[in-house]
């Protein structure tokens, strides 16, 4: 990434942090560190499992937190009950360092009915909505499908995208909130974007961590249909 004073960090669930725990090894979910290292400001990207072990990387990066950015409202992301088990998340964290959470407009109620955080803790934000770290901006993009409010973040040369785009195939409809046809949508925007952004998926589902959104769409199934009714026939 050109900006030398950005900082970033992509950390793999099981591995990297909430190592020994069975979900987040067997989840895959990558949670990000995105900041500026000359104001040492930071938000954390989809905190759950291990909220000590994420604030402590960022401590010994000598990085401050300032907030945090929800791709969306699943367990696996924010924290919530997920198949019987618990899983901290946002409300462990605001426990520790009462910071605000942006979330989408759309997700808001979806993120404070899951976590059990009060709305007053979560700032809503509209499609491509800017918010600066430090003075690294980021674009908030809202790309539903996955869930109502699902959001991709977008900076200096990453796409940052949740459960939205994976690098092989693309976030599944089928849970409450999902939408097969709103997904198409935002997988179509998201192949606009301009320049070549590095894709950085929600989950370690495919070979290789993150991809050029060009290598991606020449890969990625998500991208073969060229109508909505192609689009329907495979993830309708």
């Amino acid at each position: 990434m050109p900006d030398t004073n950005l900082y970033f960090r992509q950390l793999l669930s099981g591995r990297d942090f909430a190592v020994g725990d069975p979900v987040a090894t067997q989840m895959r979910n990558f949670t990000y560190l995105i900041g500026d290292r000359e104001t040492r400001e930071a938000v954390v990207v989809d905190p759950a499992y291990a909220i000590d072990d994420l604030l402590n990387v960022l401590a010994a990066d000598d990085m401050r937190l300032v907030g945090v950015l929800a791709t969306h409202h699943h367990p696996d992301h924010v924290g919530g009950d997920l198949l019987g088990f618990s899983l901290p998340g946002l409300a462990e964290l605001l426990a520790r360092d009462p910071v605000p959470v942006h979330v989408a407009a759309a997700e808001l109620e979806w993120v404070r009915r899951t976590t059990g955080v009060s709305a007053t803790d979560l700032v809503a934000h509209e499609h491509d909505d800017r918010l600066d770290v430090g003075d690294i901006p980021i674009r908030l993009l809202h790309t539903p499908g996955h869930t109502p409010g699902s959001q991709c973040f977008l900076l200096e040369n990453a796409l940052v995208a949740g459960d939205t785009l994976f690098l092989d195939g693309c976030g599944r409809t089928d849970l409450p909130g999902g939408d097969a046809d709103a997904l198409y949508r935002s997988v179509r925007a998201l192949a606009t974007l301009p320049g070549d952004p590095v894709v950085y998926p929600g989950h370690w589902y495919s070979t290789e961590p993150s991809a050029a959104l060009s290598t991606v769409r020449r890969g990625n199934v998500a991208f073969r249909p060229r109508s909505l009714e192609e689009w329907r026939a495979l993830f309708g």
